[in-house]
């Protein structure tokens, strides 16, 4: 029986051809079922000691049952997550053909730095007196952006690719409007193939048109 699972042994059967496996696992990539079908409330992979006797300050937002959350021994849980994180795709497994620029581009060094402690470990909400260091780096970046740009200030909030696309076309459209061309210049052509840009050109309110195939110049002037 064992000796007919996995890589075939007779003659007659191709080695290329899918075999089936006891556990429906292919390779190293594992099923795995959420934490809620494999956990069970009554067990637990630590141990905690009663709380000394207090008076609580919930009142009536106390919880009056059981929390249900799944529990697990200390092996599952480590067996559980590490499986998870081998789903995981990332530029260390293969191509990302669009999008996901951060990713991308970001070299091995730019991501020690980022977990640098005085940049991983600051609170968004902190006093500013206690992170000058952050904002100096911030500023210095915000003088390079400038310098190389030649524009008169730069914006660091944007948070991700999207968010910076919406705000490059608002910053587009009232350069624009700035010009008195407004009425004229409101329509960004668009492949299909980017759907971020779509989006930030509906948020900037510009009409889109799709670029599907190569436009001849004078389409374009016209």
């Amino acid at each position: 029986m064992l000796n007919r699972q996995g890589r075939p042994t007779q003659g007659s059967v191709s080695a290329h051809e899918p075999h089936a496996t006891f556990t429906g696992n292919r390779a190293l990539q594992q099923i795995e079922p959420l934490i809620f079908e494999i956990g069970h409330p009554e067990t637990t992979g630590v141990d905690i000691d009663a709380p000394a006797p207090f008076n609580s300050r919930l009142g009536s937002h106390a919880r009056q049952g059981e929390i249900g959350l799944p529990g697990l021994s200390e092996p599952e849980t480590m067996r559980h997550y590490v499986r998870l994180s081998q789903k995981n795709y990332g530029i260390d497994t293969g191509l990302f053909p669009l999008g996901s620029c951060t990713m991308k581009h970001n070299a091995r060094l730019n991501e020690k730095t980022a977990r640098m402690p005085g940049f991983s470990d600051v609170h968004p909400l902190q006093p500013v007196s206690t992170v000058p260091g952050a904002l100096e780096v911030m500023l210095e970046l915000s003088r390079y952006l400038m310098t190389l740009t030649g524009m008169p200030a730069v914006a660091l909030s944007p948070k991700a690719g999207a968010h910076g696309e919406a705000c490059g076309m608002m910053a587009i459209k009232a350069a624009i409007a700035a010009k008195g061309e407004g009425a004229t210049r409101n329509v960004v052509l668009v492949p299909v193939s980017r759907g971020r840009g779509r989006q930030g050109a509906a948020r900037a309110r510009h009409r889109r048109d799709h670029a599907d195939q190569p436009q001849h110049l004078r389409h374009l002037r016209a």
